[in-house]
């Protein structure tokens, strides 16, 4: 007896980990964030530049690891040339690639912006992703603070231009050179202990002066029992730390401190100076502290950071859909990185730049409410009645796009009209056009406005009463189909985009 075939197996619909699919709402929502940061960016100069996903991965001026697949923290693989090239991690690594390709031909400072995705070879976890935007600016070629200070300015603008309102947001402002102080002022020459010095500044948001105390000192014990072993320093040393980064709300009186703890460092009294003068620019452009403030405990993360780095955070909390508490924190941060071009060109090219978290700052706004996040109006609907007809369906269709109004010929099985009818309601459709021998015979169509029909059937319990009145459906002549539509669609301010 043979052996019945196998049957094949059907390949399983997974998504990888880290990853999201985006349904339209969330689309629309990211587009309208986009365009309303890039009205700000080219507010301030700003023009666009667009660069690959792509890059050789010693472009991207990773650190990378000497293994035969160079891929810790990005996705990378080999060229039929042998040469490796990595997913960018960022948008700033590209585009020192870019203003070093073509440095000869740009005009400096080159002031540019970018949006795109950046992928991370990471452990993905709550709230980490593999991919996410992100939308920088950045001005390349210029060395003066004021750059700085324009790029904070803006970095606030943009917050308020999101409908983030003064008070729920501010952009903490440090330098690199206030901590290489610090180091000086400690006499740190241990790259170890001074990494672990910076991740307690680092926390102090989080644990507050007295737990980046104890990260300074011996260790913390954290409610869960686990111990973090601290960097060592001495009580004086600690005393000199958060002295330093301790947040006070009078920027001179900060900066003073600045002055007092590290006036034996050179590079300690250069980050406190520049401090002073974006500090100096940005008030003298009304930008008050509620807004933009002083604060030495951000540190930024990545190496390439030489002198002003800036970071905005969110101030609310809120709570998610399952009534637990939120902290947004960090939503976008940057700052100076003069020796990335430089790394191409063998000369020192200074460069600013400042990078929002879009996606991450998405789902702030969208819990906060901030975002609409309905489902878009989807298109008008011109259903079939008569299956010999289609070309006349069809050219309601015609006339309607051509009069700029989203519309869709149904092309499922046109047996059942209600099924047309659902399919049109699971569009989100606002109106559908019908259109049987009688109508046709008269020069007419019909017109079913499903929103006004959606609102009659919530308020109408007897069927009866549904049948007799008739709500949101009428007649209107093929001519005036155009301006019929218009109408209603007007009703309910239907837009599209």
């Amino acid at each position: 007896m043979a052996e019945k075939p196998k049957k094949p197996q059907k390949l399983k619909a997974r998504l990888p980990r880290g990853l999201e699919d985006r349904d339209p709402a969330a689309i629309r929502a990211t587009r309208e964030m986009v365009e309303k940061i890039r009205a700000v960016y080219e507010l301030y100069g700003f023009e666009p530049v667009e660069t690959p996903a792509m890059e050789y991965t010693d472009a991207l001026g990773k650190f990378l690891p000497d293994q035969d697949r160079p891929n810790e923290g990005v996705f990378s693989f080999q060229d039929d040339d042998e040469q490796w090239i990595s997913l960018r991690y960022d948008l700033t690594a590209p585009l020192a690639r870019y203003v070093a390709e073509n440095f000869d031909t740009l005009p400096k400072p080159y002031r540019s912006y970018r949006a795109g995705y950046v992928f991370r070879n990471e452990k993905p976890g709550p709230g980490r992703f593999r991919q996410f935007m992100q939308f920088d600016a950045d001005t390349v070629g210029s060395a003066t603070p004021a750059a700085d200070a324009e790029i904070c300015m803006m970095a606030a603008d943009t917050m308020e231009a999101l409908g983030i309102q003064r008070g729920q947001y501010v952009v903490k402002v440090n330098n690199r050179k206030v901590l290489d102080g610090v180091r000086d002022a400690l006499g740190i020459a241990d790259d170890g202990q001074w990494l672990t010095v910076m991740r307690a500044i680092d926390k102090l948001d989080r644990l507050g002066l007295a737990g980046v105390q104890q990260l300074l000192g011996e260790g913390r014990k954290d409610e869960s029992g686990d111990f973090t072993k601290g960097a060592g320093l001495k009580p004086a040393d600690i005393i000199l730390v958060t002295s330093v980064i301790e947040q006070v709300d009078d920027a001179d009186e900060k900066i003073a401190q600045i002055d007092l703890r590290l006036r034996d460092s050179k590079v300690g009294q250069q980050g406190r100076e520049e401090l002073e003068e974006i500090e100096r620019l940005v008030r003298a452009s009304g930008y008050g502290p509620d807004r933009i403030k002083i604060d030495p405990s951000v540190v930024r993360g990545l190496e390439y950071y030489t002198g002003p780095v800036y970071e905005v955070e969110l101030l609310l909390d809120t709570k998610d859909e399952k009534g637990r508490p939120v902290r947004f924190g960090s939503v976008g941060g940057g700052g100076r990185y003069d020796g990335l071009v430089s790394r191409f060109r063998g000369e020192p090219v200074p460069a600013t730049g400042f990078s929002i978290g879009v996606s991450r700052l998405q789902a702030a706004l969208t819990l906060l409410g901030k975002l609409d996040t309905r489902p878009e109006f989807g298109p008008v609907v011109v259903t079939v009645f008569d299956r010999d007809r289609v070309a006349d369906y069809q050219k309601m269709v015609a006339s309607l796009r051509t009069a700029g109004i989203r519309a869709e010929l149904y092309l499922g099985n046109p047996k059942n009209m209600g099924n047309q009818l659902k399919y049109a309601d699971r569009r989100n459709s606002p109106c559908v056009i019908i259109q049987g021998s009688d109508e046709k015979a008269r020069g007419e169509v019909q017109v079913k406005d499903l929103i006004e029909g959606a609102k009659a059937a919530a308020a109408i319990a007897s069927n009866q009463e549904w049948r007799e009145s008739r709500p949101a459906q009428f007649s209107c002549s093929e001519a005036d189909l155009v301006a019929k539509v218009r109408e209603v669609l007007g009703r309910h301010d239907v837009s599209w985009g």
